[in-house]
């Protein structure tokens, strides 16, 4: 529908400018105008738009550089390139840089007309195919895991293997790898996905309240228990229990959790009737057991009990493959949370995702994403949403002072010669082509003076 499709004439002359602009919107287009490539790309920071009606001949930016940028930073958009007929062979040498197609100066409205209609129809296409992109990417996600690395997918492969089974299973992996959503995973593809999934942080209780947790009480078992209460054992019935951070289970209750484990029975604090109940564990922990075997800290019957099957998740840092694809599950996810129209995340601020460590994994991953995605004000996350991550860099990621130094003589000279990339580059004393370049390289904009 044409009220939905947004049109950005881009033209340095106001002739040019206004023509088009109420030919288009007679037609029932959304149409904005700029009068230059800055212009242009300031408000495609802002503005998803469509189609893009570009000159090829303006001064400071050229069509063409304007086009490169375009096609790198916003290739849902398609662009239609502004010519004379002394200028057809740019703009065919424009068509072979990624531009949809030429129109010629004069300009017939039925020929325009028709050329916009053809390139919406094709607009429509590139979107099915992107919505097909999305459902393949969705095919990559188990159950709210994401990864399409090799260790993750034959994680992916042992989930379905464990669910099939109701044995014990002990996730080990760092904090914030996702123990609790692979163990959510294993619940929903097992016999049991009807039944409760109960979760308890083992570590989030001092050692009397989490046996009660645990377990239960009676009515009068302890100071301020003023009526009775289920613990997460009996809350289990029919489904998963999963304790998280198991590791941090006392050496006293670890006896009577492996006896409640091994026969399904057990009482609640100040009770004597035996409970039955009928549950599977998972349990996590992102500590050594082994180690805290040796060290008389974890008893060696429960640990067996607990790891009848063992999965681990590798921490971040070691899968960096699938960090681009979880930034985008973040992004589709917050934006959409937001209620903002941010479509990517550019190619510098990309780099230093997949450059920092994550302590935190994929945890931390998500909280940057949201962080990032709350402070934007454009359409793609960039270098200085991202700025927080700077000092936390590994020194053999960290971006060296000879790099800093040229990025600040790059935005001096631009700045001096008013982004005119032709005076600029001659000024570096180094081509148009590498100087453009360096301007994609490092996400150079005329509205980030700082950057």
């Amino acid at each position: 529908m044409t009220d939905k499709v947004r049109i950005l004439v881009v033209d340095d002359e106001l002739v040019i400018r206004e023509s088009l602009h109420g030919w288009l919107k007679k037609s029932g287009y959304q149409v904005d105008t700029a009068e230059g490539g800055s212009a242009a790309l300031a408000m495609l920071e802002k503005t998803p738009y469509d189609l893009l009606f570009l000159d090829i001949m303006m001064p400071v930016m050229s069509g063409i550089e304007v086009l490169e940028v375009v096609k790198e930073d916003y290739p849902q958009t398609l662009v239609v390139m502004i010519t004379a007929y002394g200028s057809v062979d740019t703009a065919v040498e424009a068509m072979k840089g990624g531009a949809n197609d030429y129109l010629m100066k004069p300009f017939d409205p039925d020929q325009l007309s028709l050329l916009t209609e053809k390139l919406m129809q094709q607009k429509k296409l590139l979107d099915e195919n992107i919505f097909l992109r999305e459902q393949m990417a969705e095919a990559i996600r188990f159950e709210n895991l994401v990864g399409r690395s090799e260790a993750m997918q034959e994680l992916f492969s042992l989930i379905q293997d464990v669910a099939e089974s109701d044995s014990q299973v002990l996730i080990t992996g760092e904090t914030g790898t996702g123990k609790e959503l692979v163990a959510k995973a294993i619940h929903a593809k097992s016999a049991r996905c009807n039944g409760p999934f109960i979760a308890l942080n083992c570590g989030g209780f001092p050692e009397h309240l989490l046996e009660s947790e645990l377990f239960g009480h009676e009515r009068g078992a302890f100071t301020g228990a003023h009526r009775a209460k289920k613990g997460r054992l009996d809350l289990a019935h029919h489904g998963t229990l999963f304790l998280d951070e198991v590791g941090t289970v006392p050496l006293k209750m670890q006896v009577d959790l492996l006896r409640a484990l091994e026969t399904k029975e057990f009482h609640r604090l100040g009770g004597t009737a035996e409970i039955e109940v009928d549950f599977r564990t998972i349990a996590a922990t992102n500590r050594d057991l082994h180690q805290a075997i040796e060290k008389g800290e974890f008893r060696q019957d429960f640990f067996y009990r607990l790891n009848v099957i063992s999965l681990h998740i590798p921490p971040l840092r070691d899968r960096r493959d699938d960090i681009p694809l979880l930034a985008e599950h973040f992004l589709d996810r917050y934006s959409r949370e937001t209620n903002k129209d941010i479509d990517t995340i550019n190619k510098a601020a990309m780099a230093i995702l997949k450059q920092y460590d994550w302590p935190g994994n994929v945890r931390e991953l998500e909280n940057a994403i949201e962080r990032a995605v709350v402070i934007c004000k454009k359409r793609r996350l960039g270098l200085e949403e991202f700025s927080f991550l700077a000092p936390h860099l590994s020194a053999a990621a960290e971006t060296h002072s000879l790099e800093k130094t040229q990025i600040a003589h790059l935005v001096k000279v631009l700045k001096e010669f008013d982004w005119n990339i032709t005076k600029a580059a001659q000024a570096l004393e180094i081509n148009r082509v590498t100087l453009h370049k360096k301007i994609k390289k490092y996400d150079l904009r005329p509205d980030r003076a700082s950057s």
